[in-house]
């Protein structure tokens, strides 16, 4: 089995970047950059922290982080399973990372920066919908910020494959699994409607 060890094998493996893959790269938002993700509902969030990495989808029905200033993003940290592994990971170790996605645009937008949570009263007011406030918002203090080459999301026809998701397993089959058979599936996956409905924010 081939393997590549070092930096140098990987470089000769690939060559350099080309211009426009460097150049790409800023320290802060620039207008187009903040256009981009002001129009953005989801992302997934990055994290590592001494257990190893966590990567968590994060949505809204609006702008999934609020733009503070062209160095610094807000994200609500919204109802979920109290699992809280990407808040745990960022107490202990601020690196962070987002990708935004955009349906139909075969853009993906980069964010590399670091993390902290905060709670203050007045910024959780900021978010409130439907009377429900966010337990905390993850404030992202920005160090790299670019768009991803297009080319992933073209392969996957990610936005224009059709419907791929009949037949799938559901979550309830993947619990039943997951706890030998401990938990209803079945009963899960029929409540579950019922409960998100209640229990978005």
């Amino acid at each position: 089995m081939a393997t590549i060890e070092t930096i140098e094998a990987l470089e000769a493996l690939y060559g350099a970047p080309g211009q426009p893959a460097v150049a790409k790269v800023t320290s802060r938002l620039t207008p187009s950059q903040r256009a981009w993700i002001e129009r953005s509902r989801f992302c997934v969030l990055s994290t590592v922290g001494p257990e190893g990495t966590d990567g968590s989808p994060r949505g809204d029905d609006g702008p999934v982080v609020r733009v503070a200033d062209d160095r610094t993003l807000l994200l609500p940290d919204w109802r979920g399973n109290n699992r809280i592994d990407s808040l745990r990971n960022i107490v202990r170790d601020g690196r962070v990372s987002l990708i935004f996605l955009i349906p139909g645009s075969n853009t993906a937008m980069r964010v590399n920066g670091s993390a902290n949570l905060r709670t203050d009263p007045d910024l959780l007011a900021g978010f409130e919908k439907a009377g429900k406030l966010p337990r905390c918002v993850i404030a992202v203090r920005i160090a790299e910020v670019y768009p991803q080459c297009a080319r992933a999301l073209m392969r996957a026809e990610l936005w224009t494959a059709g419907d791929q998701a009949q037949g799938l397993p559901g979550i309830g089959d993947m619990l039943r699994e997951a706890s030998g058979g401990g938990i209803d599936g079945a009963a899960y996956d029929a409540a579950w409607p019922a409960r998100a409905k209640t229990s978005m924010w």
